[in-house]
């Protein structure tokens, strides 16, 4: 057999060196070469099925007008947080990428929506816990599934020849690392659905490097990929994450999924947020809310009920805005707390929200609007635990500051949609319409809103029809407007 050949590649920039370096030459960046290697025996076997169609068949190229489409069948699984974040539910072949942090229930989210599908064959796949653990996790996760608890969760290794597996559905635990065996094990199982925890504990027999290591995650994810596209059946990977937040591994396992889901939150909180960083099949900015229990995790049909604190009396510095996720829209409550900087030097603070941007607020309140904040402290939070990228919450926000550093309370039923411009004025925000129904829902009696989010005369398109709104509906073009109808 022939030695293979192998080689270095930096993990930041991917520099190739013929040998390990303690610095990388092109990017300067210490301790990132890792061995991959990039030249295998040709005598190895393929790890999925040797009789593959890809090794009996060569494609030809098809005009696009040729090719026959019917609309993707979509498997719609009992958690409709997990349906709306896939785009519409699980399709047929693809590859599915699950990452966050240590402990914050990646694999409680996984195994609970294994034993929520009886009706289908699930194959779990664990390299990190043994069977007697999962085993604890699925007995505490059927006290809310429902399942029974005898029949939520079944061994491969525990099949016998009189009751064989293809007859049965149902979770499925193998405590495999090897790929191999693992393949083995699917084409005997033959299962609807295949969760890999983690990607980062498989190794192949084929790569001389350690599990974890780039090629080692690259040669595990390509082998789940052709499995994947070739029998047709979803496949999940949970994903380690780097300090940086990052999902371990070469970048180029982010390109190979279909589907990229993070899961985040606090330690300190109940909720968890599982978000799309990218979607081959739907939209890439859908959010799933859940509330972590004690018995697993519960799905939050409505977030706005979350996410607003119930006070008690009117306090200085907190306002309501409106944000959207994907299709969703929700209701966020943003906080503010100006003070007198006693070191001299102010600081600026802001958790769940860009600080550039609150820079750039303050900036704007101080030179249009007239308000001192250059000596002030500043520290603004958005509640929940979330983080909100969407400009149409700096009104909010700007309310809220104004708000803290004259010590004036807004409103209860008083919301904000708006994005403030470098000049003062209120810009429009996208789907207004969704976000003032969503506020009269929730039965706020105000809210500001641009006036250019109303069409102009010219202008062909249906106008908005107020009148058909039980809230009232306040119309600003200049932050000015704003604390005017606020604080008089």
């Amino acid at each position: 057999m022939a030695k293979s050949k192998v080689a270095y590649f930096c993990q930041s920039c991917g520099f190739e060196a013929p040998k390990w370096l303690g610095k990388c030459p092109s990017c300067a960046q210490w301790n990132t070469f890792v061995e991959e290697v990039i030249e295998k025996d040709n005598k190895a076997v393929p790890n999925w099925k040797t009789t593959s169609t890809s090794l009996q068949r060569a494609n030809k190229p098809i005009e696009v007008d040729e090719i026959s489409f019917s609309e993707e069948q979509r498997l719609l699984t009992p958690d409709k947080e997990f349906n709306r974040v896939l785009g519409g539910g699980i399709v047929a072949g693809s590859l599915v990428l699950i990452g966050g942090e240590p402990g914050i229930g990646k694999s409680t989210l996984m195994l609970q929506l294994a034993l929520n599908m009886p009706k289908l064959k699930v194959l779990y796949v664990s390299g990190e816990e043994s069977e007697r653990q999962i085993k604890m996790r699925a007995e505490r996760l059927t006290e809310v599934t429902g399942t029974t608890k005898e029949n939520a969760i079944q061994s491969v290794e525990y099949k016998n020849e009189t009751t064989s597996a293809d007859n049965k559905k149902g979770c499925f635990i193998l405590t495999e690392t090897s790929t191999q065996n693992i393949f083995k094990q699917i084409e005997e199982l033959e299962p609807d659905i295949v969760v890999v925890d983690s990607i980062q504990t498989l190794h192949s027999a084929h790569i001389e490097s350690t599990p974890g290591s780039v090629s080692q995650v690259r040669e595990c994810t390509a082998e789940l990929l052709r499995f994947a596209k070739e029998s047709g059946t979803p496949v999940f990977l949970i994903g380690h994450i780097t300090k940086d937040g990052m999902i371990a591994g070469p970048k180029i396992l982010e390109h190979m999924v279909d589907t990229v889901l993070q899961f985040e939150g606090d330690r300190h909180h109940v909720y968890r947020i599982l978000r799309t960083i990218k979607n081959r099949f739907g939209s890439s900015s859908e959010l799933g809310i859940y509330e972590m229990l004690g018995e697993g995790l519960r799905e939050v049909s409505n977030p706005s009920e979350i996410l607003l604190s119930q006070r008690d009396e009117p306090l200085s510095g907190i306002t309501i805005s409106t944000t959207l996720e994907g299709m969703r829209p929700m209701m966020i409550e943003t906080q503010a707390l100006v003070s007198d900087s006693p070191y001299g030097t102010p600081q600026r603070s802001a958790t769940g929200f860009d600080t550039k941007r609150m820079s750039m607020l303050l900036a704007v309140l101080e030179k249009r609007c007239g308000f001192r904040l250059g000596a002030k402290d500043v520290f603004l939070n958005i509640t929940g635990g979330i983080r909100v990228e969407d400009p149409a919450i700096d009104l909010g926000l700007a309310a809220a500051i104004i708000s803290s550093h004259q010590d004036i309370p807004i409103p209860f039923k008083t919301c904000f949609a708006g994005e403030i411009g470098l000049s003062g004025e209120i810009r429009a925000v996208n789907r207004v319409e969704q976000r003032i129904a969503e506020a009269q829902k929730l039965g706020f009696e105000q809210i500001f809103i641009s006036k250019y989010n109303l069409p102009s005369s010219g202008q062909d398109k249906k106008k908005m029809d107020l009148t058909r709104y039980n809230i009232d509906i306040k119309i600003v073009s200049r932050i000015e407007e704003v604390f005017e109808l606020l604080f008089g």
